[in-house]
């Protein structure tokens, strides 16, 4: 089975500015996904939103999630990485993460202008614990 030590999953994952679409189970039980920037840090993937959201509200309640990344163009590629999540409020960590997906996402030199904007109060730093990771990186091979 594969997993995020995996050197080809984690330099997929990390590359470029591939956004990731986390999937997650409303109160009624009806599946949803949204996109979302993310990182990679140990083996767990790291995101923020906001705790009042639909995906924040969800997430508090049912920890179980699911992140889908893609390459849209040949070779055509995915990774799914299935797990729980926890949160954090943590201001330092919130503030260090934020500014990170700023870099990743905008550029370095706007990385503290998201840091500073989503790094705040009311948000939260989201890391997927994986369980299962499925990936193919090359559909057409």
């Amino acid at each position: 089975m594969a997993d995020l030590s995996d050197p080809d999953i984690r330099a997929f994952l990390s590359e470029g500015t591939r956004t990731g679409k986390i999937g997650w189970t409303a109160r009624d039980g009806r599946p949803l996904v949204a996109p979302i920037w993310f990182l990679l840090e140990d083996d767990t993937v790291v995101f923020t939103t906001g705790a009042d959201t639909a995906k924040g509200r969800a997430l508090a309640r049912d920890p179980r999630a699911v992140l889908c990344v893609d390459l849209q163009e040949p070779p055509y590629a995915f990774v799914q990485v299935q797990g729980s999540v926890t949160l954090s409020e943590d201001p330092d960590e919130l503030r260090r993460t934020a500014t990170a997906l700023g870099g990743r996402y905008m550029g370095a030199d706007r990385a503290e202008e998201f840091g500073a904007r989503n790094g705040v109060p009311g948000e939260v730093v989201v890391r997927l614990h994986p369980s299962k990771v499925v990936a193919a990186l090359d559909m057409t091979g």
